[in-house]
């Protein structure tokens, strides 16, 4: 029982914390700026995290692997959030961003193995394919956002430094910070992607905010359940397994996503997207197995 928990429903718990991220700026981004609502998230997280600390008499790490909880945190928080919002916020469609976000796990996979080393199968390659998260979005294509399609060029950039901030940070992750405590660890790579998100609200925007109830709802999903939640249980699973196995899991958020956004937002979801959807949980369903017989 306690191998099945482990295996199946601690990634689950992670991927439905993580797709209700992009639920949650849908409804904060129209009253405040990316970088303003993300540092905003950011030090009021900080404030409960070192709380947290405090009570659990958390045990802090050196200044080396403090410097490498911080770089993981500028690529996994800063550059990742950072690029996704400002992408979304510039006029590309939520669509497109998680088309391109979405090619992470293959990115991280490609990484690990010319960096760490790691062994990556015909199978994980199979579950790291592109077949399922194309077959989900490219309804959404071909449907009502073909007309919105004609956004900045320079979102494009956004995106790109956003998907290259978490696969170059889930491998970074993997090799200098598996032995942090999980509460320290998550509070430094925060307080480093806070450190990025005032640079650049102080620089790039006006930092004003309206306070409206739906901003403050989504504020505080986004703390507890994505900042907190969600990435707790992202750096337990990745120093549980192989970079490229946890990174697999990401294509599984595109479809939970689509989910949500049809029970919230009405948007339609059909048979072609029911099916990549079905075909990216049977991808990661091959790695995860293969995890789970290799340790038996």
């Amino acid at each position: 029982m306690r191998s099945l928990f482990f295996t199946y429903l601690v990634p689950a718990l992670f991927v439905w914390l993580w797709s209700t991220g992009f639920i949650g700026a849908k409804y904060g981004l129209p009253y405040a700026e990316p970088f303003t609502l993300l540092l905003i998230r950011m030090l009021l997280t900080l404030a409960l995290l070192a709380g947290l600390a405090w009570v659990m008499k958390t045990r802090w790490p050196g200044w080396r692997s403090a410097g490498h909880l911080a770089v993981t945190g500028l690529l996994v928080h800063g550059c990742y959030l950072g690029g996704v919002y400002y992408a979304i916020q510039g006029g590309m469609p939520s669509g497109i961003v998680s088309l391109i976000v979405g090619l992470q796990p293959l990115v991280t996979a490609a990484a690990a193995v010319v960096i760490l080393k790691e062994g990556v199968s015909g199978r994980q390659w199979l579950g790291l394919g592109l077949i399922g998260v194309t077959l989900v979005l490219l309804e959404k294509f071909a449907g009502d956002q073909v007309d919105s399609a004609g956004f900045p060029l320079w979102t494009l950039v956004w995106a790109g430094f956003s998907l290259t901030g978490i696969s170059l940070g889930t491998v970074y992750q993997k090799r200098h910070g598996t032995q942090a405590d999980l509460v320290a660890g998550t509070l430094i790579q925060y307080s480093a992607a806070a450190a990025f998100f005032a640079l650049g609200a102080f620089t790039l925007e006006t930092r004003e905010v309206t306070w409206s109830l739906q901003l403050q709802l989504s504020m505080a999903w986004l703390i507890l359940g994505v900042s907190i939640g969600a990435i707790l249980l992202l750096m337990w699973l990745i120093r549980q397994g192989a970079a490229s196995q946890v990174a697999s899991l990401f294509y599984l958020v595109p479809p939970v996503t689509a989910l949500e956004a049809f029970w919230l937002f009405d948007e339609r979801l059909g048979v072609l997207a029911m099916t990549g959807g079905a075909i990216s949980i049977a991808g990661v369903a091959l790695v995860v197995t293969r995890k789970a017989t290799t340790r038996t």
